[in-house]
């Protein structure tokens, strides 16, 4: 369930701010939304998988709160990478 090494820097390419940037809220946000959904997709074939379930449960707060912090922070960047990833709210 973990994301292979190609995802993960096609995703990094993709929402980093430069070249060397890996650890920004817009990355974390985005690689956590791609694992939040291959959890989903995991646990819809696996519904007694608790560990799993609270796993996600985890993840998903913590995207909850790397979104609050941009929103704090800089409104244009939350709104960009909410539009860009297609997320509610």
């Amino acid at each position: 369930m973990a994301l292979s090494k190609e995802v993960k820097t096609k995703i990094i390419k993709e929402f980093a701010r430069d070249e060397k940037d890996t650890g920004s809220a817009e990355v974390q946000i985005a690689i956590l939304t791609s694992e939040i959904n291959a959890l989903t997709e995991h646990l819809k074939n696996n519904k007694q998988d608790k560990h799993s379930k609270r796993g996600l449960l985890i993840k998903v707060g913590k995207r909850r709160s790397l979104l609050n912090y941009l929103l704090k922070t800089d409104v244009k960047r939350y709104r960009a990478v909410t539009q860009k990833l297609g997320l509610r709210k």
